[in-house]
């Protein structure tokens, strides 16, 4: 089942959805809200497959909550919105589908369909057992193979995840949860990673956050949520 979490600020239209992906047999909807604030605690709390996310919502829109989803854990976000042109937007903004108000069960069950499958999740654990001896990456029209002991820091943004080295700075299709299990790069961030033998300075800010500078003179930020790991890392008190 994919689990499913809608996201209206119109009751009727939410309620409408909600009963037309229970009768599918393919959604579990694990939650309902009424607006964007509610809806991204939820998705943090209830990590959807998915959200049918409403564009034009008070306060925050749908767009504008898009972007304020992690890329690398951001479940898949279908747009529901009555009108056709914000489409070309939606997919602009990395949405996997958008449906047209009133949806049509013809219609739903095709993104159902395409849902189901990119929600199974194949078994690479025999492939992923060991550590990665290169991270593949590609820029300029080229692709590399980077060797993890190169790679100062890697992020996620919306485009997507970036590894950085002393004289690059390229995309990987690896997220950063991999990257983090089968690399010696460490979290010190939501959306960074980083080689703790790439660390020349740690400086710590106010609110209990941290920036580090890297041996060549990378920025990267250390949120309170890390940097106690980090600092017990290196004994520091």
């Amino acid at each position: 089942m994919i689990k499913a979490l809608v996201i209206d600020d119109e009751r009727y239209a939410r309620e409408e959805l909600i009963d037309l992906l229970q009768e599918t047999g393919e959604v579990d909807v694990i939650g309902e809200c009424s607006n964007a604030i509610d809806g991204l605690k939820q998705i943090n709390a209830l990590k959807p497959d998915a959200i049918f996310l409403d564009i034009q919502m008070p306060q925050i829109t749908g767009i504008e909550m898009l972007s304020m989803l992690d890329p690398d854990t951001m479940p898949k976000v279908i747009f529901v919105t009555a009108y056709d042109e914000y489409a070309l937007k939606a997919f602009e903004d990395n949405a996997f589908d958008y449906l047209l108000k009133p949806v049509e069960t013809c219609r739903l069950e095709k993104t159902i369909k395409r849902l189901k499958k990119e929600c199974q999740s194949p078994d690479y654990s025999p492939l992923m057992s060991e550590m990665l001896e290169l991270i593949p990456c590609s820029g300029h029209n080229r692709i590399l193979l980077l060797d993890p002991a190169e790679i100062e820091t890697a992020y996620s943004d919306l485009a997507g995840v970036h590894v950085v080295t002393k004289d690059n700075r390229v995309s990987t299709q690896l997220t950063l949860k991999v990257l983090e299990e089968k690399t010696p790069l460490i979290r010190c961030h939501r959306q960074y990673l980083i080689h703790p033998q790439a660390i020349r300075e740690i400086k710590l800010l106010d609110n209990g956050l941290a920036e580090i500078t890297t041996q060549h003179s990378h920025q990267v930020p250390v949120s309170r949520r890390y940097l106690k790991e980090l600092k017990d890392r290196f004994g520091l008190s």
